[in-house]
């Protein structure tokens, strides 16, 4: 994913990122991340569990991930008793992060 634009507020004293693959315009879909700028910790919520990326290569993803010191939590591979392949990563604040691969994605997680 790369950074598509980011917007400030300074009156609300926040900045969102839109990070994605490419422009909504261009039918991808898009991430918005939120920043507050007084803030310094979050606790962790139990209302969210993680996203899915569908992945080309989560493979090569996964290798690139942590060649660069990134947490793989679940290598990729077939789910049990299946064969969409998929990962796990974890991001520094300890969200999990799934990729799933995009040639058997379409088959579903069976």
């Amino acid at each position: 994913m790369k950074l598509l634009r980011t917007s400030e507020n300074e009156q609300y004293k926040y900045t969102l990122a839109f990070v994605g693959y490419g422009e909504e315009s261009q039918g991808h879909a898009v991430i918005e991340l939120t920043y507050n700028w007084e803030t310094h910790a979050y606790d962790m919520g139990t209302a969210f569990g993680h996203i899915a990326i569908g992945e080309d290569d989560i493979y090569a993803r996964c290798a690139a991930i942590e060649a660069a010191g990134g947490k793989i939590t679940r290598q990729p591979g077939p789910v049990a008793g299946g064969s969409t392949e998929i990962a796990f990563v974890e991001d520094p604040d300890g969200y999990k992060i799934e990729f799933i691969q995009m040639s058997s994605a379409e088959k579903g997680l069976g």
